[in-house]
């Protein structure tokens, strides 16, 4: 018995944690991947996979909605002209049942077996069809957005933040002078030598679009070129190509994506708005700022008209602009706290 500030200890108050003949076995774990702690980091942002899921179901509409009736987006029924919206077995439930100013219109002129889900325009045209071909449009210019970000934008900024001195001095001002002039102008030049319509917005989108990507990957290469695995790469002897797009491009490659997430909504509002101007695509072709466009002028008496392709339109915006966010918060952890 030992006695030590008052504290009295006794041999039978310890015991070994293991006997002296057992095995200590070392736990091994598995080892996880960026990519994978980037998928579950995006899994747990709910916004973020909300907004995925309506990308994904306005994508299935955009690309099957057109061929889901007989209907066209030119085909024009004078008869079926400025009929609400009236969709079978909903109906029952007292909406979307073609009522109109306390009487079907559907029942009123004899189309008992006619329905039109979204109802149609003042040419008797469907704007379900209509709206889900404006969406095939818009998410083209999507597309093309992302194209142009990543190929155009991303390769001049790694080049000009690389390089720097006079080549990256050159390139800025090149592209400050791009920036200076509206899309605006650009495309109401380009429908004076090009046909109007998606071709024109896609080479507005070339000439100024990229501007904001090749900025953000310059300010990536001018932290990474000084860094020490890029010495070591020059040291080796690797030219600046190789060490460009295997060592600085593989190390900001989730930026990139996340910026070009974010061009995405800029280019679909871009869109949206010169066809609501009448320099988007041409009729009888619809996209949602036509439809928006032709909608306004029957606002007061046909709401219906404009109320679908607003609902597209704000959906696809904003999930984009979740999807995108939560890709953010993935990539970089780090952002979300700043």
């Amino acid at each position: 018995m030992t006695q030590t500030n008052d504290v009295e200890f006794r041999s039978d108050d310890f015991e070994l944690a293991r006997s002296a003949n057992e095995k200590i076995i070392d736990k091994t774990y598995k080892t996880s991947s960026y990519m994978k702690d980037v998928w579950h980091a995006f899994i747990k942002n709910k916004g973020a996979v909300i907004g995925a899921v309506i990308i994904l179901v306005i994508i299935i509409f955009a690309i099957f909605g057109p061929y889901m009736n007989e209907h066209t987006y030119k085909s024009i029924i004078i008869e079926h002209a400025s009929l609400v919206p009236r969709i079978q077995g909903v109906e029952k439930l007292g909406i979307f049942n073609g009522m109109f100013k306390g009487e079907n219109q559907y029942i009123a002129k004899g189309f008992d077996n006619i329905y039109y889900w979204f109802g149609t325009d003042t040419q008797g045209r469907d704007i379900f069809t209509r709206v889900w071909e404006g969406t095939r449009i818009s998410l083209i210019i999507a597309l093309s957005a992302v194209l142009i970000d990543i190929f155009i934008g991303m390769i001049y900024g790694l080049v000009s933040g690389y390089f720097g001195g006079k080549v990256d001095m050159v390139m800025q001002r090149i592209a400050e002078i791009l920036n200076g002039i509206p899309t605006l102008v650009v495309v109401t030049l380009l429908g004076l030598v090009l046909p109007q319509g998606i071709i024109s917005i896609i080479f507005a989108l070339m000439l100024t679009g990229w501007i904001g990507m090749s900025r953000i990957a310059r300010a990536e290469v001018l932290k990474l070129k000084e860094r020490e695995f890029i010495l070591a790469s020059k040291t080796l002897g690797a030219k600046d190509i190789a060490i460009i797009f295997k060592e600085i491009l593989p190390n900001i490659f989730g930026q990139i994506i996340v910026m070009s997430m974010f061009s995405i909504p800029n280019a679909i509002f871009t869109e949206a708005f010169l066809s609501f101007v009448g320099l988007g695509v041409p009729a009888p072709m619809a996209s949602l700022g036509t439809l928006i466009s032709d909608g306004y002028k029957s606002l007061t008496i046909y709401p219906h008209m404009i109320t679908s392709a607003i609902v597209v339109l704000a959906l696809l915006m904003l999930s984009f602009n979740l999807f995108a966010d939560g890709l953010r918060d993935a990539f970089d952890p780090q952002q979300k706290m700043m």
